[in-house]
């Protein structure tokens, strides 16, 4: 499965965000890599400014090119605001809500026990980490997976209760999708109106 391999360092000092979890580099080295990091830079246009938002979107949630603009066109075609209707979209994907659950501490480790079938949608195995999760649907941790100490460990520094989208019943290593998240609740952040106006262009 096609997913960015490159410096993760250095994402996170371009957008001065953990993005790909907590970093000693960003703490190390607060300012964008390269050789004028630390000099001052000069003004960026509305369409680099636009295009930095959507690229960190991307990293954020781990999605190349074409799959993102395919979550936007679907987005667009929804009803409603398109840039919230977007981040909807992004957080009801699967390997997002393994990880929202706190079953997996980034969305990385998330999606790799997706597709080593680690995971359950309604009592069955699902390898998709794209799968888009209607509310109502229950995703599990499998019964011989239960065990696994990356599970484990991570679930016990993790608290799924800070998304109220989210239930969980621990005794089960269960979690319900139970309501779309409002934009508000959505803790990432994320100009969305930017990207929208990008993809407008």
């Amino acid at each position: 499965m096609a997913r960015y391999t490159g410096p993760k360092s250095k994402i996170s000092r371009k957008f001065n965000e953990e993005i790909f979890g907590p970093s000693k580099a960003l703490k190390k080295k607060a300012y964008p890599p390269g050789m004028h990091g630390r000099g001052r830079r000069k003004k960026q246009s509305e369409y680099a400014i636009q295009l930095n938002e959507k690229q960190k979107a991307k990293y954020i949630y781990g999605i190349l090119e074409k799959q993102f603009a395919n979550i936007f066109e679907k987005a667009h075609r929804k009803g409603g605001v398109t840039g919230e209707n977007l981040l909807v979209l992004l957080e009801s994907r699967l390997d997002n809500t393994v990880y929202r659950l706190g079953i997996a501490p980034t969305r990385r480790a998330a999606r790799q026990l997706v597709l080593h079938k680690h995971i359950l949608v309604n009592g069955e195995i699902v390898n998709i980490p794209s799968y888009s999760l209607k509310v109502g649907e229950v995703v599990a941790v499998r019964e011989k997976s239960k065990s696994l100490e990356a599970i484990t460990t991570s679930l016990a520094v993790h608290n799924a209760r800070a998304y109220s989208w989210l239930e969980w019943n621990a005794s089960e290593m269960s979690g319900q999708y139970v309501a779309t998240p409002d934009r508000e609740q959505i803790p990432e952040k994320i100009q969305e109106q930017l990207i929208v106006e990008l993809y407008s262009k």
